[in-house]
């Protein structure tokens, strides 16, 4: 160990020299790293910034698209919001989580459209803390007005009056014995449709665990490329789910869901709900063919809407985007 004598006659030894050197070194390392930080803060203050002159740009945008859809009573394009969707995620790269830009995006679409025109949510709550509540929130945001009501046919009947723009009801199953797409099955001109199915971006952190909810509201369904759509069949007499699913796929519209509702109060009959993986259109050729191969003659067939399919496993990857490839 060697010493130093300075002027003052202060001694400083090899170890307190040392100590020093590196108390300096350290000093001078948080330094460059603060400096380093500081500079990246600034540059995500920038970006930032950038991101909220455009979310300003396209509010103006929005605006002048709310003027051209002046007199429209219902403002809501299913079909557009989820292009939307489906074309950022396709362009999506890097290890920002597909489900929170999603989110993100969701939050973004809704707020345009509270300023378009009054937008509200009814929710079919059969049980207080029923997880409906959070599939709606997570479709249609925090701020809209949310309406829980423990009758699924209330939340008909609001949307159909336009006491609420949009409502949330269960998936249909087959078990159900009084199940509520019956009441869609009108020819009336403000009769709600289905236009969505939730959750559209994977399940969340809200109860209910792996629930499912299909949407209404009286806005005609728009192909995406990507659909599925609905149909109701009333008939005189019991079809069987078998012959009438074999029917449909001879016509070029495989099933991938049907349920019937044989009504007690009226003898003879008989109600079919049919979900096709494609989008069906009045007008389409393969409805009359379906008639056709079913052999025998239905009282009504009416389009009940559908919806844009949500996104799949593949297209959510935990990391990011990088592994995300929306199909064609």
């Amino acid at each position: 160990m060697f010493s130093l004598l300075l002027p003052d006659h202060t001694i400083i030894t090899s170890r307190l020299f040392h100590h020093g050197i590196f108390r300096l070194a350290d000093r001078n390392t948080r330094m460059s790293a603060d400096t380093s930080l500081d500079a990246l803060r600034r540059e995500i203050d920038a970006i930032d910034d950038q991101i909220h002159d455009l979310i300003m740009r396209r509010t103006q945008v929005v605006e002048r698209v709310r003027d051209v859809k002046r007199g429209q009573p219902i403002k809501i394009r299913p079909a557009r919001e989820a292009e939307i969707i489906y074309r950022l995620l396709a362009r999506h790269r890097g290890p920002f989580p597909v489900r929170e830009l999603t989110a993100m995006w969701r939050e973004m679409i809704v707020a345009t459209l509270s300023f378009e025109g009054p937008f509200s949510v009814a929710v079919h709550m059969p049980e207080p803390d029923s997880g409906f509540w959070d599939l709606a929130r997570d479709q249609y945001g925090a701020f809209p007005p949310l309406t829980a009501h423990g009758s699924a046919r209330q939340v008909i009947e609001d949307v159909r009056d336009q006491k609420a723009t949009v409502g949330v009801l269960p998936l249909p199953t087959r078990d159900d014995t009084d199940p509520w797409w019956r009441h869609l099955v009108t020819t009336e001109e403000n009769a709600p449709r289905v236009i969505a199915r939730l959750p559209f971006a994977g399940p969340s952190n809200g109860r209910g665990g792996g629930l499912e909810a299909l949407v209404i509201c009286p806005v005609p369904q728009e192909a995406t490329g990507r659909d599925r759509s609905f149909l109701a069949l009333e008939a005189d007499q019991e079809i069987g789910l078998s012959h009438l699913a074999s029917a449909m796929t001879a016509a070029g519209l495989p099933p991938v869901f049907t349920a019937l509702f044989p009504d007690p109060h009226e003898a003879g009959s008989w109600l079919y709900l049919a979900e096709v993986d494609d989008f069906v259109a009045e007008g389409d050729p393969r409805l009359a063919k379906f008639q056709d191969a079913l052999g025998r003659s239905l009282g009504r067939l009416i389009l009940l809407g559908g919806y844009a399919t949500p996104l799949t496993p593949a297209e959510l990857p935990e990391t990011g985007g990088d592994a995300h490839k929306a199909p064609s």
